[in-house]
């Protein structure tokens, strides 16, 4: 791996909209525009876009032995399309997410017509999962992979499937879980052809709500017994599904949707039957939400684009901005209000990988826009988890 350091766009802390009031009164100013509630938390690392790599997208962290943090992330070429060539990329932070390698590819695209959305976990036997979406042709196939490594990432074992069956199988970045009885769940959103051809008028974008799960380390796989389309009518399906442990060892599932909120469903068997979809609180629009517990912690915290007039929204009800964290205390009922991360409504944000460090969250999400591409940019931050005001549960 390199050894050399990046700064992130800025190492110092930003002042915060209540000092820079102070400051204004003081001196007898006004102060007409509020300060954007992102710009009180330390300056974020991006990647942009290039000619080389037009888009680098969504990824997900690990944390080794030695403290180094990992973040493997989708890395573009020759276009920002889902199905563009695309590799895997990695760079790491010495320093808790404060500063960042130059990136290096990891895996790349080889014989597929694009790989991306990468899982990494930490395994309970210490080992390292690594999963990641694999796609021979553009709208016909796409299935989810694993690689375990036993050396802390220095080498990886052959990718091997998780579902063999053929069609389009969606799984997101920084979805997959180990749940407390060892169980490994990848939720997957998967989408039936109309036809044979490979183009976009033979992909159905509804899709159905799968699950697998491993009781051997991704060994082998078996399909949940319950499926859910969604309950209404609908152009979107249950799509880009994720997973979390509650605390009381139910799993708890949610999907995006075109119906004005993100949906959910409950597993109380460890991932082997599902509840009904219903929505909830978390009025988005048709963008994924990511949801993680806080370590030690029975509160959780969810990252998706909130459109429920708590705070401003765009005036396009398709537009993923802003960009909140809501917490819930108990175990995703209801949601405590938004703390905004990104305030700019010409903004796209989406696709969070969430990580934690002994006294921050590491968010990197898509920070796009329509000049640049929506997808293109990749944005790492390090918040202060005092800064989000988590309650305790």
């Amino acid at each position: 791996m390199m050894d050399a350091m990046i700064p992130s766009t800025s190492a110092s802390r930003l002042p915060r909209p209540g000092r820079a009031l102070a400051l204004a009164a003081c001196l007898g100013l006004s102060l007409v525009a509020s300060v954007p509630a992102a710009a009180a938390f330390p300056a974020p690392h991006d990647l942009d876009p290039t000619k080389e790599h037009p888009r680098s997208s969504e990824g997900s962290f690990v944390t080794l032995r030695s403290g180094r943090i990992l973040f493997e992330y989708s890395q573009f070429s020759g276009g920002q399309a889902d199905h563009s060539p695309s590799a895997i990329a990695e760079i790491f932070s010495d320093d808790q997410g404060r500063t960042w390698s130059a990136p290096r590819v990891v895996v790349p695209t080889g014989a597929y017509q694009n790989i991306m959305s990468v899982s990494l976990l930490r395994l309970a036997s210490g080992k390292l999962a690594r999963f990641y979406a694999v796609k021979r042709n553009k709208w016909l196939d796409c299935h989810a992979v694993i690689s375990i490594s036993t050396d802390e990432g220095a080498t990886w074992s052959e990718p091997r499937l998780v579902t063999d069956a053929p069609g389009y199988f969606v799984l997101n970045n920084d979805r997959v879980i180990q749940t407390a009885s060892g169980r490994l769940i990848v939720p997957l959103g998967f989408h039936r052809s109309k036809s044979t051809a490979d183009d976009e008028s033979a992909w159905d974008g509804r899709a159905l709500a799968l699950w697998y799960y491993s009781d051997d380390e991704g060994a082998s796989w078996k399909e949940a017994d319950t499926w859910w389309g969604m309950p209404a009518l609908s152009t979107s399906g249950l799509q880009e599904p994720g997973v979390v442990q509650l605390p009381d060892g139910s799993i708890y599932s949610w999907f995006r949707t075109d119906q004005g909120a993100q949906f959910e469903s409950v597993s109380r068997d460890n991932g082997v039957t599902w509840s009904a979809p219903r929505a909830t609180e978390l009025k988005s629009p048709v963008s994924p939400a990511s949801i993680k517990r806080l370590p030690a912690s029975n509160t959780l915290i969810a990252v998706y684009n909130d459109h429920s007039g708590s705070v401003p929204a765009p005036p396009s009800p398709k537009q993923r901005a802003p960009l909140v964290a809501r917490f819930s205390t108990d175990g995703a009922r209801t949601w405590g209000p938004p703390e905004t991360i990104e305030s700019d409504l010409t903004g796209w944000y989406c696709y969070t990988s969430i990580h934690f460090t002994d006294d921050a969250v590491l968010l990197a999400y898509c920070a796009g826009n329509a000049e640049i591409g929506r997808l293109s940019r990749l944005r790492l931050r390090r918040i202060p988890l005092a800064d989000l005001h988590p309650p305790k549960a």
